[in-house]
């Protein structure tokens, strides 16, 4: 018998203690690489603008120095600049100098186009972003007077576009190294998830072994934190498996104290019964007696299948099981024939401790057999569950709607006391199973008992 749990979905992931610790993993990693490519990303911005401007500074005020004024205001460079990107065409670094309304010097890169002269309009420095040869520019300038009080305006400039294509190569070349980080961050919390949550894993896994039946205890060895919740959960198994073998104890024990007297008080019955004076309570007494033995054994059977049901590590093969019930019911009615199909192979197994498992399926193929003209065919299907078929003349839709009642018979003539069925619907639903009847479909006759796990949609 194999149950498939549900995909959890977002709530159920959040139920999960590892899927938690991922969750933080991932967060903490996205926050923390995060704010480190934020605040790099504007220190380096910040960095490198600074550096731009300082050196812009710097060379508008060694332009002024090296520009040498002649007679007529003739304005010539002395030495070029100490940056040569200055000398390369179009290289983005370029100067001017001219006199007010007078002569103009360019640098050897502007090759075409001109520097805006009104930027530099007074002695101290000033910049602005303007238009230069090669697009927007950083653009530093001032004003000298020449001897004769004629304006010279110094102004240089560098592209915009340099100081961007830095911060984006910069920007660029971070990104991947702190995805790889990332990637190195959260690969290590997996591995510390997985390696950290394995204990939890195998406690799992013997939890699983215990439910199936294949131990009878958690075993394994666990960290100091786990093991205390292991002992404990062991000696709470050990106690209560103690306390459902006192309990079958008890019950039959209870079973032997009721039944003897019983017998004494349906035999001195049976003894008035054949006084004439005495026959009529003697009857009644009789009644009474077989009502009493009746819910005796309905309630033992409830008691011993309440006690065992949901302990920890009742298992019971099929194959194992139903082979003494087979041969049984092959001697008990001998004019009957006894099929077993297995479609789950001899491993088919039933969460259900042996002894109520044994009792269940006796009572529902014993039945059959009183009902059966002359073959009860037992089919175990492929997911488990169990089917008892009969051929005898099956039920009304009434009678099958109170057939789990205790006491209900429907033919007085055959024996029995009205309880199999009751029995093993109460074993059924003490375990979570689902027992139900059903005719055979026509044109058969017949009746179908079937045994199964219980599914989401069943009452």
């Amino acid at each position: 018998m194999t149950h498939h749990a549900p995909l959890p979905g977002p709530r159920g992931l959040l139920n999960s203690l590892r899927a938690r610790v991922l969750l933080a993993v991932l967060v903490w990693v996205g926050l923390g690489i995060g704010g480190i490519w934020f605040s790099a990303t504007r220190v380096f911005t910040k960095h490198i603008e600074e550096q731009y401007h300082e050196e812009l500074d710097v060379h508008v005020r060694e332009l002024a120095g090296l520009v040498k004024i002649g007679p007529g205001e003739h304005i010539e460079l002395t030495r070029p600049l100490s940056d040569p990107r200055y000398l390369v065409p179009l290289s983005g670094f370029y100067w001017q100098v001219s006199v007010d309304r007078g002569m103009i010097l360019r640098s050897a890169s502007m090759t075409r186009g001109a520097l805006d002269e009104d930027v530099a309009h007074g002695p101290v420095i000033v910049h602005r972003l303007d238009n230069g040869p090669t697009g927007p520019a950083i653009t530093y300038g001032l004003i000298r007077k020449s001897p004769s009080g004629r304006d010279i305006h110094f102004v240089i400039a560098t592209d915009q576009r340099l100081l961007d294509e830095t911060i984006a190569r910069f920007t660029r070349e971070l990104t991947l190294w702190l995805l790889a980080l990332a990637v190195a961050l959260v690969a290590t919390g997996v591995f510390i998830v997985v390696f950290g949550f394995r204990p939890l894993d195998r406690l799992a896994q013997a939890t699983s072994r215990l439910r199936a039946g294949t131990t009878a205890r958690l075993d394994g060895h666990y960290p100091v934190e786990i093991a205390p919740l292991v002992d404990d959960l062991n000696a709470y198994i050990a106690h209560n498996t103690a306390i459902v073998d006192r309990a079958r104890v008890q019950a039959g024990n209870l079973a032997h104290a009721l039944r003897t007297p019983l017998a004494v008080i349906t035999d001195e019955a049976e003894r008035l019964a054949q006084d004439r004076g005495t026959s009529a309570p003697a009857a009644v007494l009789l009644e009474q007696t077989r009502l009493m033995a009746q819910q005796i054994e309905y309630q033992l059977a409830r008691a011993r299948s309440a006690a065992g049901s949901g302990a920890p590590g009742a298992i019971s093969r099929l194959s194992d099981v139903l082979a003494p019930i087979l041969s049984a019911m092959r001697r008990l009615h001998p004019d009957k024939r006894f099929d077993l199909v297995n479609h789950a192979g001899p491993e088919a197994a039933w969460p259900v401790d042996p002894v109520d498992l044994s009792e269940l399926l006796s009572n529902l193929i014993d039945n059959a057999g009183k009902w059966s003209e002359s073959r009860v065919q037992l089919v175990i299907g492929e997911d488990g569950s169990v089917r008892v078929i009969d051929d005898g003349p099956g039920l009304a839709v009434g009678d099958i709607a109170r057939a789990f009642e205790i006491g209900s018979r429907f033919d007085p003539g055959k024996p029995g006391s009205g309880l199999g069925l009751a029995i093993a619907h109460d074993i059924a639903t003490a375990y979570g199973l689902s027992l139900t009847l059903e005719n055979r479909p026509s044109p058969a006759h017949g009746l179908v008992v079937q045994l199964r796990a219980r599914g989401p949609t069943d009452p």
